[in-house]
């Protein structure tokens, strides 16, 4: 009689609250893992779920020496946080958390599109300061938007915004059917009312949205960046903040994250700073962890993976 296949070792990079793994009892020999320990418990992983997505332990601890996990999952969108070259060209399947912050986020989008337009902060503000002050505010329907990422979080920000009677473009990594390509940004950030930064970070949207294209905007308009930190050059977006070169903005990602409590985006007018939490619904970590598991499924029974990730462009491919 042969031996039983071995069973799997499924390494976690943890924070806190740990994932439910229960389900996966007899099925995987769960070990965990934090910063300081990844690197020396890698060689002896099969699979490796990246729990603690606000980590780098991965990008710093995979050129290590030893074997490596033939699957690795990121609980988020973004793999920017564990990408490194070694990994890039290894035999390793990296899937992440594609579908689960989609609506959250479109709706995100648009409770900071209709904040800024009816101008809630201030209306706040002199409600703490028992002021009476009428003032009259702005109409999102028939403004227009420019929303740069065509992945499933850019698609929802448009549907959603369009029930708000928005008109829409979609700008992605090339021209097709309904989506604009990179040349058209330009001349469509120049007439857009909102400017909504969904696009995954990559060599090419790394400080896409520079001093230049934040010059290009109507002094109407507002920027929205709930994509990741790096997109922006945030000394840009502070100048044209301030000066009123734009409207306003709203941030939820940070080139650094906590952001510093001295950092100058927290003090100036007109910029909403939020702490990376657009996505961040009730509920959030068990949908991960429930995604998590079906792959897991999948995976044992040696079938295909969704959400596979195309490790050489840093995101999901198909759209």
């Amino acid at each position: 009689m042969s031996a039983p296949a071995p069973v799997p070792t499924l390494l976690v990079l943890d924070a806190d609250p740990p994932p439910r793994l229960g389900s996966l009892t007899g099925r995987a020999r769960i070990e965990h893992a934090d910063g300081s320990t990844l690197a020396e418990r890698l060689p002896s992983a099969d699979v490796l779920l990246v729990w603690d997505f606000t980590s780098t332990a991965v990008r710093d601890a995979w050129p290590g020496e030893g074997p490596r996990p033939r699957w690795v999952h990121t609980a988020s969108a973004g793999v920017d946080h564990l990408m490194c070259p070694e990994l890039a060209v290894s035999d390793t399947v990296v899937t992440n958390a594609r579908g689960v912050f989609d609506q959250p986020i479109a709706e995100y989008v648009a409770a900071l599109v209709l904040t800024m337009a009816k101008d809630l902060p201030r209306t706040l503000e002199l409600q703490r300061e028992g002021v009476w002050r009428h003032r009259e505010s702005q109409r999102v329907a028939g403004t227009r938007a420019c929303v740069v990422g065509s992945g499933p979080i850019g698609r929802a920000i448009v549907s959603t915004l369009k029930a708000l009677g928005i008109t829409t473009a979609l700008v992605g990594r090339r021209s097709r059917t309904g989506i604009h390509g990179p040349d058209d940004l330009d001349r469509l950030m120049a007439r857009a009312d909102w400017v909504i930064a969904a696009a995954p970070l990559t060599a090419d949207t790394h400080g896409m949205f520079d001093a230049r294209r934040f010059g290009m905007m109507q002094p109407s308009a507002r920027f929205i960046n709930i994509g990741r930190g790096q997109l922006v050059v945030e000394d840009a977006l502070v100048e044209a903040v301030s000066k009123r070169w734009i409207a306003g903005a709203a941030l939820d990602v940070f080139d650094t994250e906590p952001l510093p409590p001295d950092s100058p985006l927290w003090q100036v007018p007109g910029l909403i700073v939020s702490p990376h939490m657009s996505g961040d619904t009730v509920g959030w970590r068990e949908e991960l962890g429930t995604q998590f598991l079906q792959l897991y499924d999948r995976w044992e029974a040696g079938r295909s993976l969704a959400n596979v990730v195309d490790k050489q462009r840093g995101y999901v491919p198909g759209h």
